[in-house]
């Protein structure tokens, strides 16, 4: 009796090593987002607003390089109402938003000394606007968070037309390339230290380092907005930054990660990077189109085109930032404002209510419903505060007594949303089969998408 004691201890003993020996160590060594970028992620969309003088051209997209120094008198958006931007991103459920306060023209959208082409010289409010104040107070006004957008490669004003460096300079020592220094510097620190806390910074290609005659901009943002997410900013922002996936598309490959191998990497990102940068998908409302122009209303991307950039970037990991074409009034155009909040109106259709959810840890996390019910799409969410840490896994239904598989794939990160054929079931399993370090979910939500599409075009349909 003794002998088989001791025997069963000993398999035990034995059964709890080899267990522990192929679990995932969580050693603490996992990158881990800033407290910053989680609040940012989980805004996960957002809106630009591109306004600049060249709206009031009828040149194309590029023609700053060729157009120069714009006569600032062209600038008048005797309409300009930023609480109607922001009425724009409400609408389409963006949680945060970006102005583009300076572009390549170098026209500068604020009050500023920083050289004389700007609002101060135009003959909108008389020389007295401020759009950079208006839009922050818009922003604080309607709850959503304020980004800035303040380009340093480019700048035709100052005849800077790529990677900040003045046309025709012998080199970084160069007077004029001082000069411009000098600006750029100016500028952000206007910007940041004038408007109070900001929750993104958009630095849009990056800057020239400092050695080699670009403006030293990482002590002034350390100094103003420390806490402010940055774009393709400085590798130590304390804040942290967000990366480019490499397309204009609104839209992230699969699988996607949120830490990268170095800083400011393109693309889905590296699951073995040291760097927790996760990455935002861009897309112009109006394909291909950043700036508003005349009569190209049929470029509004349709609402289906739009959903399936949420599903490829927010459903992959990433935040989804759209643009709103400010006009020559000064704001966003009723038939833009129409598709965003359709869009918008889609979006909380699909996923405002789950049929249910729950969260949990461990390897295996199942979900029983009410009643049987038909779903098509789930939602599921890793609490990234603590990494990310799933690297395979497994959805099942319980349909007929049995476990199908409903979906499966690799990274799940902030959110991944899942769609697969309807089914009736009664549970649902989450299997990791994978992971570098005990699963955290922090939701498994589940809907039944296709019934919410009939319900909108029941009630769209025509009368008779």
């Amino acid at each position: 009796m003794r002998r088989t004691t001791a025997f069963l201890i000993l398999l035990v003993l034995l059964g709890a090593a080899a267990c522990r020996a192929a679990a995932p160590v969580d050693d603490g060594g996992l990158p881990r987002p800033t407290p910053e970028q989680a609040a940012w992620q989980d805004r996960e969309l957002g809106l630009f607003y591109h306004f600049d003088i060249s709206v009031f051209t009828d040149g194309g997209e590029g023609d700053w390089k060729r157009q120069g120094r714009l006569d600032p008198s062209l600038y008048n958006p005797t309409k300009l109402n930023t609480d109607q931007w922001l009425e724009a991103a409400q609408a389409m459920g963006a949680g945060y938003t970006v102005f583009v306060a300076k572009h390549c023209t170098g026209f500068i959208s604020w009050q500023s000394d920083a050289y004389p082409y700007g609002v101060r010289q135009s003959q909108w409010r008389h020389g007295k606007g401020d759009v950079v104040a208006d839009y922050v107070a818009s922003c604080r006004k309607y709850g959503i968070q304020p980004g800035i957008y303040c380009s340093m490669p480019a700048n035709a004003y100052c005849e800077v037309f790529d990677n900040c460096t003045v046309k025709g300079i012998s080199g970084p020592r160069d007077p004029r390339q001082i000069e411009y220094r000098r600006r750029a510097e100016l500028l952000v620190t206007e910007l940041w230290g004038n408007y109070g806390p900001l929750a993104y910074i958009w630095f849009d290609g990056g800057t020239l380092p400092p050695d080699k005659g670009g403006p030293d901009l990482v002590p002034i943002l350390k100094r103003l907005q420390p806490h402010a997410v940055t774009f393709q900013g400085p590798p130590d922002n304390p804040a942290g930054n967000t990366r480019w996936p490499g397309n204009e598309r609104g839209m992230t490959g699969y699988p996607s990660w949120s830490t990268v191998a170095g800083a400011n990497d393109p693309g889905v990102g590296n699951p073995r990077g040291k760097v927790w940068q996760p990455g935002e998908c861009d897309a112009p409302l109006r394909n291909h189109a950043w700036f508003w122009h005349r009569n190209q209303e049929s470029k509004i991307r349709s609402v289906d085109q739009l959903v399936e950039m949420y599903y490829g970037s927010v459903g992959r990991g990433c935040n989804l930032i759209l643009n709103g074409n400010i006009d020559r009034d000064g704001l966003v155009p009723q038939p833009d404002m129409k598709r965003l909040k359709e869009f918008g109106d889609e979006i909380r259709r699909r996923f405002g209510r789950s049929i249910a959810e729950t969260s949990g840890h461990g390897y295996s996390l199942e979900l029983a419903l009410a009643k049987p019910s038909v779903i098509d799409n789930a939602i599921i969410m890793e609490q990234i505060t603590e990494g990310q840490r799933v690297r395979q896994y497994v959805l099942e239904g319980l349909h007929g007594g049995q476990w199908t598989e409903l979906a499966r794939g690799q990274s799940i990160g902030h959110k991944r949303i899942e769609r697969f054929n309807s089914i009736e079931v009664t549970k649902v399993r989450l299997r990791v089969t994978e992971a570098v370090a005990e699963p955290l979910i922090r939701k498994l939500a589940l809907f039944h998408v296709e019934a919410a599409t009939r319900r909108k075009a029941a009630t769209t349909k025509p009368s008779g």
